[in-house]
């Protein structure tokens, strides 16, 4: 207790009053080291006090100058590392070789024997006097009952190490011990923890009494993450994460970075790098102009845009607050960007040719559009203004501003719709289409893909929240199937896509394996430490609710209208050569729906949409006539 008390007042002291302590202690003890180093060498002890005091205390003053230009009094005390200690070694070599001078010059004959002792005396008193010090603040910062959560890291390597050393002053955790694959630490003692193999994680938990666990290999592949969360599951403790290498700025792991699993760990990929000469292709040096720029997609859009330094960036959205968020993001990021906000509606075609005549815009990607499914089968005729006629304005406006580049950015939910949302964005597609027969000028095309994990419609934050507060978790089917994709990996694909386009082609993403709904929740629970409540189970913490599809919803979700694909330039981009419909009767078709949504007529909207979508279907058509498709079964395995 006298410990935590001391240790206490230490942690309670602001940093230059903790400075000022150790110059004191060092000021009063260096010269001490320096008698005892005289003493201990040919000198007798009457001889080195006959000496003097002052030669002492100059050594002394000597010393802590030294130490002071090599940084050691800037180093924090309980974050001492080996960088510490050989700055500290040369330093003091740095001085008994100015020592060394100086008994030279004045021929001072038994010194030099004694510097070479007051070099191993010296250094022993101040290694010792910064581990007893973090000691005592160890002792200090450990709050009275308050239990600290003992933690297994998984991964001994450098980050692993500065998590361990960062987690013995922390309030929150506890370090436990190590588990690693490298066999040559097996039974090994790393940072004062044990080392065990992972087959021995049970035995470990077990005997370390351990409450979470910690992945720390912050350079290890999503795949390889994903597979060491997949082992993890069924401990039924708590796994969090240290971010990646490019998370981890600084290159130091801290407390701080341990954040919770995240569901990318579990649906993401590993990245394929993007072509730099695709890339930067339709953006670098050029006025770019992005539609739904503060929405998920468009604001990703915007940041990866950026990144390739552009001449100027131009947003477009119809959300106020969307539009300062973004603006007020890019501008930290933007470079020698110029960034122009616009507030406005796509729909607005008068506004969109302003914006593209008075910025110059030479690329655009269309990434506006409704696109929550009840919401907009709600609101059928807003749907059909906004993804449709916006869209027709978009076109016209570039076709007319003369652009180089349009980008449709499209759907999953536009191939054999249910949904007025998808069906509106299917229209959307056509109009691409029909543009890039007519363009001399635009290059025209579109980029389909499905749902991107995070954005403003995906079901993980939901989760999330349902978890959190102790359940249910809703779904809507226990079969429901979707496609995930990170949003900077689909934006990637996105501006690489428009790069390769020629006129008129559908680019679909791949979007990797279909997940089961229902097993991603499952896994989420698990990973929180929790565990399902189900009728075999009636204690468990967190229940699935299965609430019944929303209208419009369709269980699998697909990515091609027919079955003719071709391969790209890129691996993770397909080209679909789908049906079209001639320019001429689309425009009548199009006019002839302005008017059903000009009359506010809506049974002539759903008609007019059916007759340009003859794809369109009832949900419950759809869901009853197409088989299951293999999803990734992870909740089983996790």
């Amino acid at each position: 207790m006298a410990f935590a008390r001391i240790g206490l007042r230490l942690a309670q002291l602001p940093a230059n009053g903790k400075n000022l302590l150790i110059l004191a202690g060092d000021g009063l003890m260096l010269p001490f080291c320096a008698f005892g180093a005289t003493a201990l060498g040919p000198d007798s002890l009457v001889e080195a006090q006959g000496r003097g005091l002052l030669v002492y205390v100059l050594a002394g003053l000597l010393t802590i100058a030294v130490l002071a230009v090599a940084g050691l009094y800037r180093s924090v005390v309980r974050y001492i590392d080996q960088r510490t200690v050989v700055r500290t070694t040369l330093a003091l070599g740095g001085v008994v070789g100015g020592l060394y001078v100086v008994s030279e010059w004045f021929k001072i004959g038994s010194l030099p024997s004694a510097l070479v002792i007051y070099w191993f005396v010296a250094f022993a008193y101040l290694l010792a006097s910064r581990l007893i010090a973090r000691t005592l603040l160890q002792y200090g910062l450990h709050r009275p009952g308050k239990p600290r959560r003992k933690t297994m890291i998984y991964g001994a390597g450098n980050a692993g190490v500065q998590l361990a050393q960062a987690m013995k002053f922390s309030v929150e955790y506890q370090p436990g011990c190590f588990v690693d694959d490298n066999i040559a630490l097996r039974r090994r003692v790393v940072a004062g923890l044990r080392v065990y193999s992972p087959e021995q994680m049970e035995v470990a938990i077990e005997r370390h009494e351990i409450e979470q666990i910690v992945v720390a290999i912050p350079s290890a592949a999503v795949s390889v993450r994903r597979a060491l969360i997949e082992r993890f599951a069924g401990l039924g403790l708590p796994v969090k994460m240290l971010p990646g290498l490019v998370e981890l700025v600084d290159g130091h792991a801290s407390v701080s970075d341990i954040r919770d699993i995240d569901v990318s760990d579990l649906l993401g990929r590993d990245p394929v790098p993007p072509d730099p000469g695709l890339f930067a292709r339709n953006l670098h040096g050029k006025v770019v102009l992005v539609t739904g720029a503060g929405g998920s997609i468009g604001s990703e859009l915007c940041r990866q845009i950026v990144s390739q330094r552009p001449r100027k960036l131009v947003l477009l959205d119809h959300s106020e607050f969307a539009l300062y968020t973004i603006e007020q993001e890019l501008g930290h990021i933007r470079g020698g960007c110029e960034i122009a906000a616009v507030l406005g509606s796509v729909v607005d075609e008068d506004l969109l040719i302003r914006v593209m005549q008075t910025h110059g815009v030479e690329t655009a990607y269309h990434a506006a559009a409704y696109k929550h499914v009840p919401i907009v089968e709600a609101n059928a005729r807003q749907g059909v203004v906004n993804n449709v006629f916006g869209t027709l304005a978009m076109v016209r406006a570039a076709r007319r501003c003369e652009l180089g580049s349009f980008v449709l950015i499209s759907t999953d939910k536009a191939v054999r719709p249910t949904n007025v949302m998808g069906a509106s964005k299917r229209i959307a597609e056509l109009i691409v289409q029909a543009a890039a027969e007519r363009s001399s000028g635009t290059v025209f095309s579109m980029v389909r893909f499905g749902n991107v994990l995070g954005s403003s419609g995906s079901v993980v934050p939901l989760f999330k929240r349902q978890i959190q507060a102790g359940g249910p978790v809703t779904i809507t089917h226990p079969d429901i199937i979707r496609y995930f994709m990170l949003i900077p990996e689909a934006a990637q694909l996105v501006i690489q896509a428009g790069a390769m386009a020629r006129g008129g082609e559908v680019f679909v993403l791949d979007m990797g394996e279909p997940v089961r709904i229902a097993d991603l929740a499952r896994s989420m629970i698990r990973l929180s430490g929790l565990t399902e409540r189900t009728l075999d189970q009636p204690e468990g913490d967190i229940a699935l609710e299965f609430v019944g599809l929303r209208p419009g919803e369709k269980l699998y979700e697909e990515l091609l209208i027919g079955d003719h694909t071709a391969p790209s330039s890129h691996p993770r981009v397909m080209c679909a050569h789908e049906r079209r419909i001639d320019p001429p009767l689309l425009d009548k078709m199009i006019a002839s729906l302005h008017t059903a949504c000009d009359q506010n007529d809506g049974d002539a909207v759903l008609r007019l949409v059916r007759n340009l979508v003859p794809e369109f279907r009832s949900p419950e058509e759809v869901n009853s006539l197409i088989a299951p498709r293999p999803a990734v079964a992870f909740g089983n395995s996790l």
